[in-house]
């Protein structure tokens, strides 16, 4: 199992997100009048992110190393908070402001994104040196609540109107449920992360498991909800 991580984990993981990626172009037409052709956009996004994101290996596979070795961007602790942990908030607050139609759950759900993108400017600028070596655990769990909040909300208001009868059919059903998982699964994970080192495989082994297992699962109900799912009646 070990020596399968370290050489298909990386591959795996590319493979679903660029295959949720290509079946959401693809799906493109269908959703092009909802909000959810912005969830399209997203996901070909969190490819590039992810992609990018991992420059320490491919230098390393190409013996490229030493150009980064001296640098503050030796790890890519600074891409993932910036693109993934700050971004990927800032989307999904966006997208589900797009898809509740309750005021009051739209303001909650923009000032506290506000609040959430100063606080993690000021937490960036006050943990500068951090910021390159590690996860900044307090950016992490205050987009998880972020993140939970607003799927709490789109749950509330579907709970309360007509849509609940076909919530199998909604592709915004399926979004919320799979990243309100998902967010559960990964958030724990960052208190250890002073542990995913060489010096530690078997933390590393299994940090790669839960991610992996996670992303599949993210990635793939993604993909079969892209096709599976109708447009909403509700317009961008």
């Amino acid at each position: 199992m070990e020596e399968f991580l370290k050489q298909y984990y990386a591959l795996i993981t590319y493979g679903v997100e660029l295959l949720a990626a290509v079946i959401g172009l693809f799906c493109l037409k269908k959703y092009k009048t909802t909000a959810a052709k912005y969830f399209i956009y997203f996901l070909v996004y969190a490819f590039f992110v992810d992609l990018l994101g991992g420059y320490p290996r491919f230098l390393r596979t190409f013996n490229l190393s030493y150009l980064i070795e001296n640098s503050v961007i030796k790890a890519n602790y600074w891409w993932f908070t910036i693109f993934w942990n700050i971004g990927a908030v800032l989307f999904y607050s966006f997208l589900f402001r797009k898809i509740i139609s309750k005021e009051i759950s739209n303001k909650v759900i923009k000032y506290s994104t506000f609040v959430f993108l100063l606080f993690s400017i000021c937490s960036i600028a006050l943990n500068y040196n951090s910021f390159f070596n590690e996860s900044l655990r307090i950016i992490n769990v205050f987009g998880t609540i972020i993140i939970l909040m607003s799927v709490i909300l789109y749950f509330i208001e579907m709970l309360k109107s007509e849509s609940v009868l076909n919530f199998y059919k909604s592709l915004y059903f399926y979004i919320g449920a799979v990243i309100f998982i998902w967010w559960l699964i990964i958030t724990p994970i960052v208190f250890y992360e002073i542990y995913f080192s060489t010096s530690d495989w078997n933390f590393v082994f299994l940090k790669w498991q839960i991610f992996l297992f996670a992303n599949v699962f993210m990635y793939l109900t993604f993909t079969f909800a892209l096709i599976y799912c109708k447009p909403e009646l509700k317009n961008d």
